[in-house]
């Protein structure tokens, strides 16, 4: 070899021999992860049909968890709930009836009835008495005699029929009639509260702290229970959507805490790795080299600890350990 040539080739040797040593030295580089802020939405809805009254937020607006954002016109529901509150006083009233049982005036006017009947049969006894002994005699037709004897069994049925009234008043009403009041009055009570509870779901408020992205409907529609008003943007909990490599599985096991950066922002925000898929995230082929199994993916989920408005839906992010 020609000697000019020597000492370019040794300066060349050196750097990479230099540029290897430093790469030993300093270890392998830390790893980072792409992902996307996933931020999590809700479509919400009245719980019960009517007609939309009012709404009190337009797109973009910042709500607070149980702000009050619309109302449907409630007075349909209101008279339901109203005769639903008279007919449950009118079972509770039949109710205390049953419980109390018969009045102080229906068992007295009963046991005057028994005395009455009692008095009747006597006499109807002392009448058939004589005839019995005018029979004997022949001064009496069989026939006054026959009368006199249903007279008297007539007035005994009756002295029965008068007791049998009497202990039914002094013991009141029924077990099973106490118990169908009792039934009837849960009912309608049960019956008043889901009332009640539609006319309160005629106020629509936020589920939870957010910003509206979309008002799909105005004033004035008629809605069927279930159909979204608003698409809320909820302001926690705001995670990550990262991808890990298999060799760099090990440093972002469940728990990690890592910081969060994204193109633009100033703040880095402060997260824990929460979830580490299992599988990959594409399906691999049966039969893999080396080169491949390191090429696949695993998604990781990161929670924000300190978010704020800077992360938006989708924003693209960097994740670096947390002492990186």
């Amino acid at each position: 070899m020609n000697k000019r040539w020597l000492l370019p080739v040794a300066a060349v040797a050196a750097l990479s021999l230099y540029y290897g040593w430093s790469w030993y030295a300093a270890g392998p580089a830390e790893p980072v992860l792409s992902g996307n802020v996933d931020i999590r939405e809700v479509n919400v809805a009245f719980r019960v049909g009517g007609r939309l009254k009012s709404l009190t937020v337009d797109e973009g607006a910042s709500v607070r968890a149980g702000e009050v954002l619309g109302e449907l016109d409630a007075q349909p529901l209101e008279h339901a709930r109203d005769d639903a509150s008279a007919a449950l006083a009118a079972l509770k009233a039949r109710q205390a009836l049953y419980h109390a049982g018969y009045r102080k005036e229906d068992v007295e006017q009963a046991r005057a009835a028994v005395d009455a009947k009692a008095a009747a049969l006597g006499n109807a006894s002392e009448v058939l008495a004589r005839q019995q002994t005018l029979a004997g005699t022949g001064a009496s037709a069989q026939r006054v005699l026959d009368e006199a004897r249903a007279q008297r069994d007539q007035a005994a049925a009756q002295l029965v029929a008068a007791r049998a009234q009497y202990r039914a008043l002094t013991k009141g009403y029924r077990a099973e009639e106490i118990a169908e009041a009792d039934a009837n009055v849960g009912r309608a009570r049960a019956h008043l509260a889901g009332l009640e509870l539609q006319v309160a779901d005629t106020v629509l408020r936020a589920p939870a702290a957010g910003v509206i992205l979309t008002r799909a409907v105005e004033p004035g529609s008629m809605l069927a229970a279930g159909g979204t008003v608003f698409t809320l943007s909820l302001r926690r909990p705001v995670w990550v959507r990262a991808y890990a490599a298999e060799p760099d599985l090990p440093r972002f096991s469940s728990g990690t805490r890592v910081k969060v950066s994204c193109d633009g922002c100033r703040a880095r925000y402060d997260g824990v790795v929460g979830f580490v898929s299992p599988t990959a995230e594409f399906t691999p082929k049966n039969v893999e080299t080396a080169d491949l199994r390191t090429a696949l993916v695993y998604r990781l989920r990161v929670v924000i600890a300190n978010p704020d408005d800077g992360l938006r839906q989708g924003m693209p992010v960097t994740v670096r350990l947390a002492g990186g």
